[in-house]
């Protein structure tokens, strides 16, 4: 038990230090740094810990119901991946008359398109060319401690690529899912594209279902979904991030 507390704490930890050393930060990157963390802390005191537990009743009581229920949580984070991988796109009907495409942003460390950013950027040009006519929105705004508008850094992406100047709006505004969505329902009724128009959202494939649902009660009742891929030395850090981001959405009702 103390060797495999061990072995997992130092996978866990490397795997938050090495992301953080990126530029990233979340709670699926800082919560298995804090576990890694514990669980390091345990192995190293484990004789001392046994012996305090085993001291009294109560404390072994404690013991368990703790370790109870980190498992029952486990249990719940892996029902939330099932359902993750069961979500990662809502279909756009063939010939569906998409009026936006709609780009969420995904963080700009050191101002600069994140690999993660960089997928859905990838897919949202993929889209635009499947709909010459739509126009894009790309939404994002200013990180925490930078001086740059994340929306500012997609459309660059996009126009270097191809995408006209005048095909692209800027969301600059929005710091959460919800605000992208409510934000870019805005910006597309100021450009006559109402809430019963077809518009398809771009974002990481983990973050489809919840992205579609906020789209919706936003006021874009034929909102669809795609999903670019999440690079794989991120994917789980991003799933858990979104775990704990759907249950504050669902309790802030957001969709």
């Amino acid at each position: 038990m103390r060797i495999g507390l061990a072995l997992v704490g130092a996978v866990l930890l490397g795997d938050a230090v090495a992301l953080m050393g990126m530029g990233l930060f979340s709670l699926g990157i800082t919560m298995p740094g804090c576990i890694g963390i514990a669980f390091l802390l345990l192995a190293l005191c484990w004789d001392g810990v046994a012996r305090w537990r085993k001291a009294d009743r109560r404390r072994e009581l404690f013991w368990r119901a703790g370790w109870g229920a980190f498992a029952v949580w486990l249990v719940t984070v892996g029902v939330f991946f099932y359902g993750i991988r069961s979500g990662m796109g809502v279909s756009v009907p063939a010939g569906a008359p998409v009026k936006a495409i709609v780009i969420l942003g995904s963080g700009t460390p050191n101002c600069e398109a994140s690999p993660t950013l960089i997928a859905r950027l990838d897919q949202g040009l993929v889209q635009a060319r499947r709909w010459p006519e739509a126009k894009v929105v790309v939404s994002g705004g200013q990180d925490f401690g930078l001086r740059c508008v994340e929306a500012d850094i997609m459309a660059d992406y996009l126009v270097a690529r191809g995408i006209a100047p005048d095909k692209v709006f800027r969301e600059g505004r929005s710091t959460s899912t919800e605000e992208n969505l409510v934000f870019s329902r805005r910006l597309l009724e100021g450009q006559g594209v109402d809430g019963a128009s077809a518009i398809v959202v771009v974002t990481s494939d983990f973050h489809v279902r919840r992205a579609v649902g906020i789209a919706r009660k936003a006021g874009s009742v034929e909102a669809f979904g795609v999903g670019a891929v999440t690079p794989s030395y991120l994917r789980f850090n991003a799933w858990l991030r979104e775990y704990f981001a759907a249950i504050s959405s669902w309790v802030l009702r957001e969709y």
